[in-house]
């Protein structure tokens, strides 16, 4: 499954081989900076349906009462349109989907942070038939839970990381009001920082992103990622450009087809 931000980077993984692409509107959405509009729906999944290829709408925010109206509306223009399923941590979404829209597909966000076969099973029982586990769990975990539940697992398996459990960061609201769970993540853990010790500046070296990690890379892992019981792998990067989504999704390609 590869990210899509817009039109650009939506072709780029059609072209290289995605089985299916996610992408977000312009609220609701964990990336609120790119995505579609509401009328462009339509004919985005016509895009992707013309290639054999499955589209997931990510409405993966917490929503506010305020906004159950708007909410609902897109809920219900994203099943016109043809979504083959949305992607949600709200769970008072969920349930108003399944009321809503009962045909429509529906996947448990890794923000949900699922962690185990208990946490799965949960979601199961409020209708999900996917769960994107959150990004700590090692593929052994994933393979227990898996072994358990026989649930559709989906995971992450390449690009940044939150250095926060599941992307569960309230760090850039407390600082500037922009809330990750909103979509508007200010990157904080990107930035440089000292690290001061009894009240002395340490050296650090090359080491000034404390709390920034590497991004993830799992290419040589698919082969494990499989026998696991994963059934989707998931290229993270919604801000990229499309030639990131064209190399990363190809060479996914390759790894699941030629192990």
């Amino acid at each position: 499954m590869s990210p899509a931000g817009y039109w650009p980077q939506l072709r780029a993984a059609i072209e290289a081989g995605a089985d299916a692409c996610y992408f977000g509107l312009h609220h609701f959405s964990a990336r609120a900076k790119v995505g579609f509009s509401l009328e462009e729906l339509p004919e985005v999944m016509r895009t992707l349906h013309g290639r054999g290829v499955r589209g997931y709408l990510t409405f993966n925010t917490l929503v506010f009462d305020h906004e159950i109206d708007a909410a609902a509306r897109a809920v219900e223009a994203a099943a016109k349109a043809g979504v083959d399923a949305l992607i949600v941590q709200d769970i008072g979404v969920l349930k108003m989907v399944r009321e809503m829209a009962p045909g429509l597909e529906l996947h448990a966000s890794t923000q949900t942070s699922i962690t185990s076969a208990e946490g799965v099973e949960f979601a199961l029982g409020l209708g999900v038939e996917r769960v994107t586990l959150a990004r700590e769990l090692s593929i052994e975990e994933v393979a227990a839970i898996y072994d358990r539940t026989g649930a559709e697992l989906e995971i992450f398996v390449h690009g940044a990381l939150c250095v926060a459990y599941s992307g569960q960061c309230f760090s850039s609201e407390a600082w500037g009001g922009r809330s990750a769970n909103r979509g508007q993540c200010a990157q904080a853990c990107r930035l440089e920082y000292e690290m001061v010790v009894d009240g002395a500046v340490a050296p650090l070296g090359d080491a000034r992103y404390l709390l920034s990690p590497g991004d993830l890379s799992g290419l040589r892992h698919v082969p494990q990622i499989v026998e696991a019981g994963v059934s989707s792998l998931k290229i993270e990067g919604r801000y990229k450009e499309a030639d990131y989504v064209a190399l990363t999704t190809r060479a996914y390609r390759q790894a699941v087809d030629d192990p």
